[in-house]
């Protein structure tokens, strides 16, 4: 019974999240559906990361067993033919027993959105969150540094969240501005219930200037959820990445996260 590892995008704005939930459509279930009528049999899935009601993902993984016998390139086809227009399967390869999309991820890397203008967008109004008060994007890179390494993430962590520890461990942390569009680029072994969200709002109230560059490190210290920024809007949140051992031989995933991508574009029509 072969198990499949599958890439998958999806736009999160017409889903409750991915899970399975009763009250509105999930990611998970018209995956399910369309791969079980490729297999011809009932299909169970399981995710790399769980993603909340309209947030988005450009690089989530999944695997299944089946009794089907498919060629990749007919699971790829096969599934994007009986699902609309935003889920789509991106790769699809045959992987070891022992592969597991959630406990065999090495880390995860998502970005956040933020469309910085005046006026709202009507073309992004569910691809990034948008802040019309002018963000100081150089202040928020500084500041999110004191959250890389191993931190108790307390300050950042969902009241429902179910994770055993608040422990994480952060590897890449940097603010970008192209154009009116800055984007939080995040990456780490794993992460708590809204925890890149509480991250972001806390990062806009600094860029915003409603709060001082060492107040991030005094929240995260303080291991307090009421002491940190807001939740940033589910729409400006994309799940970028999954890494895996070598070994498993995925295809490489496209280059979202960069250590050089800090370029900040001073054109004066970054908040028009």
């Amino acid at each position: 019974m072969p198990r499949l590892a599958l890439g998958v995008e999806y736009d999160g704005t017409r889903f409750v999240g991915w899970q399975t939930q009763t009250n509105g459509p999930s990611v998970q279930d018209e995956l399910e559906a369309a791969l079980a009528r490729v297999a011809n049999e009932p299909v169970r899935v399981i995710c790399a990361g769980r993603t909340d009601t309209g947030v988005h993902a450009t690089g989530q993984v999944v695997h299944f067993d089946t009794h089907a016998r498919r060629k990749p390139h007919s699971w790829i086809m096969g599934a994007n033919t009986y699902l609309r227009h935003d889920v789509n399967v991106l790769w699809a390869r045959e992987v070891p027993k022992d592969f597991h999309a959630r406990f065999s991820a090495i880390s995860r890397s998502y970005r956040y959105l933020i469309l910085n203008r005046h006026y709202r967008s009507a073309l992004w109004r569910h691809r990034a969150a948008w802040v019309h008060t002018p963000l100081n994007e150089q202040a928020m890179h500084r500041a999110a540094q004191v959250l890389l390494g191993e931190h108790d993430f307390s300050a950042f962590r969902a009241s429902g969240c179910q994770a055993k520890s608040p422990v994480r461990t952060i590897s890449h942390i940097a603010v970008c501005r192209q154009g009116q569009v800055l984007e939080l680029q995040i990456s780490a072994n794993a992460f708590l219930h809204h925890m890149v969200r509480n991250i972001a709002g806390s990062l806009i109230k600094i860029g915003a200037g409603e709060a001082a560059e060492t107040w991030l490190g005094e929240v995260l210290a303080g291991r307090d959820r009421g002491r940190a920024g807001v939740t940033g809007l589910p729409e400006g949140l994309y799940l970028s990445e999954v890494r895996y051992d070598p070994r498993f031989k995925l295809p490489p995933c496209s280059k979202n996260i960069d250590p050089d991508c800090f370029i900040i574009d001073r054109s004066p029509s970054q908040t028009d």
